[in-house]
């Protein structure tokens, strides 16, 4: 059993939801990263998906765009994010998510990019540009490895697709809160909780992640509410990040962290 169904797992025996934490590593710096991820291990967060920068994030909204081009511009490489990850990875046993896009896999080789992966220490990929139609061997790959591949869907996804996706996800299946990219949002929308629920009653094998938008602990709260089995936070983070010294930031992601985390038990 991989360390994200593991999680996920003994959440269920507390009867508790999971916090999946989103940062973009190397930005604003890799000691910033690091800091972060500390924060973020100590607050409670369950997951932390570490964003690999890529020059054309379609999925992401201005706050990551601006991290992903802030990484890049620091000298982000595939072999310093493993490195990066190595480290954090001797620090902490929690269940690690890279979230990229399916090119950068690609042009390595989808078997040498995810044996790397997980030698680093990755327990699981996030490619949102991903199709199910062209992902044979990106699964097999991933399966041959044990990594968790978790695919997304949207309010709109109809069902006997839903049900597709589903059957090659693994670890959590990840819905998109809104009709957009990520982003701090200033509202939670009656079609996506309509959509979680009917999402909840299609897949019943696998846990149910909600992200994009959630930005505090009362959206944390609404979700776990309606039937979520995980919550995803990224844009708040960065904000923070953006916005600490890093003597400071620790303590910062720290104190944010604890309060979302309290809202899923």
């Amino acid at each position: 059993m991989s360390r994200i169904k593991e999680k996920f797992s003994e959440l269920k025996d507390k009867k508790e939801k999971a916090l999946v934490s989103y940062i973009m590593t190397g930005y604003p710096s890799e000691n910033a990263t690091l800091s972060a991820v500390r924060g973020l291990v100590r607050g409670g967060a369950d997951i932390i998906e570490l964003g690999f920068p890529f020059s054309d994030p379609i999925a992401d909204g201005p706050t990551i765009q601006k991290a992903s081009t802030g990484s890049l511009n620091n000298g982000i490489k595939i072999e310093k994010f493993f490195k990066l990850v190595k480290k954090i990875r001797n620090e902490t046993n929690i269940p690690l998510i890279l979230m990229t896009y399916t090119n950068i896999l690609y042009k390595q080789g989808y078997q040498k990019f995810i044996k790397n992966a997980k030698n680093a220490g990755i327990d699981g990929l996030i490619l949102p540009d991903m199709a199910i139609e062209e992902a044979k061997q990106y699964l097999s790959a991933a399966k041959l490895q044990k990594m968790d591949t978790v695919f997304l869907v949207s309010p709109n996804t109809q069902k006997d697709r839903l049900v597709k996706i589903a059957k090659v996800t693994s670890g959590f299946l990840y819905m998109v809160a809104v009709f957009g990219t990520t982003g701090v949002q200033t509202k939670i929308h009656q079609y996506t909780i309509d959509a979680l629920k009917s999402t909840k009653r299609s897949v019943k094998s696998i846990p149910v992640g909600v992200g994009f938008g959630i930005s505090n602990a009362k959206d944390v709260r609404k979700y776990v509410s309606v039937g979520a089995d995980a919550v995803i936070v990224g844009s708040a983070n960065i904000k923070i990040m953006e916005n600490t010294p890093i003597s400071k930031l620790e303590k910062a992601i720290f104190s944010f962290t604890k309060k979302l985390k309290s809202e899923t038990r």
